[in-house]
């Protein structure tokens, strides 16, 4: 398998505020799993064509207002996978940590292929009937959903202390793991590089010095974090877990999140091709 890291959205520009680095805007880290037998497989989305061509009616103002996306076509997961040199159409499988905006946004631009996230996420998102977290625009066009339900002990299994679930129709390189608190059935996803683990912990925190000793949010992010949050003191409760999973595992498992735009840049090497010049 090769894995590559792409940054699916820009959005506002922040402070590294503890370590000095220069500002950075955050970004909608996302990778691309290029397969031997399951074609290609995309971890989140980011924002997709549609947001970037309407923002107004995918996205929503007050959205745009709070996170000020760069809105470039070329950053979509659909122009960078072409880049690599691949049909976007060979993307078989999607999963997703949870349906926010700025992580399902490019779910239109993959018709065709089969979107797993867990239950309980799918059950919420179809529940915001009002549309007052969840954009239904980003499913209009009924995805091939593949919901997972990490209450049947039959799917489950343990990942360096975690419970676990096998994707369907994927390989065994694959885990969705349960990571509550940012939403209803919000996950992590694992991937198997080599001897090591990749894990994609989505919102579960925003800040990478979050999973050190010193537990320092960002004071910019942790503002979008607690905001969002449906259950804070599970919330919590999975960085604590987050922290341990680091600490004893992290010769085994890298752990990343959605939105820290340094932890991207240190995992992001070497770059993608640069996009053609606007004519």
């Amino acid at each position: 398998m090769k894995i590559h890291h792409l940054n699916c959205g820009s959005v506002r520009t922040i402070e590294a505020t503890y370590e000095g680095p220069a500002p950075a805007p955050a970004v909608n880290h996302c990778l691309l799993v290029e397969t031997d037998h399951h074609g290609l497989v995309l971890v989140e989305t980011g924002l997709g064509l549609g947001d970037v061509r309407d923002p107004e009616a995918t996205l929503g103002a007050d959205w745009i207002a709070m996170a000020a996306p760069a809105l470039d076509e070329e950053e979509t997961a659909l122009r960078q996978i072409a880049r690599l040199g691949h049909d976007p159409s060979d993307v078989r499988h999607v999963l997703v940590t949870h349906l926010d905006v700025d992580h399902s946004g490019g779910l239109p631009d993959f018709p065709r292929a089969r979107v797993h996230l867990l239950a309980p996420e799918l059950a919420a998102a179809r529940a915001d009937t009002a549309g007052s977290r969840y954009r239904p625009a980003h499913w209009a066009h009924e995805p091939r959903w593949v919901p997972h339900d990490p209450a049947d002990p039959a799917s489950a299994e343990d990942w360096f202390g975690f419970t676990a679930l096998r994707p369907e129709g994927l390989p065994p390189e694959f885990r969705l793991v349960p990571l509550g608190g940012h939403t209803e059935g919000h996950a992590g996803v694992a991937v198997r590089d080599g001897d090591r683990w990749l894990l994609h912990c989505g919102d579960a925190y925003y800040y990478h010095r979050e999973l050190q000793e010193a537990k320092e949010p960002h004071p910019v992010l942790d503002v979008v974090q607690t905001r969002s949050q449906v259950h804070r003191d599970l919330r919590l409760g999975t960085q604590a877990r987050l922290r341990e999973l680091v600490r004893e595992h992290g010769d085994r498992v890298e752990a990343f999140s959605a939105h820290d735009p340094w932890e991207f840049a240190r995992l992001a090497s070497p770059p993608l091709p640069a996009a053609p010049p606007s004519s």
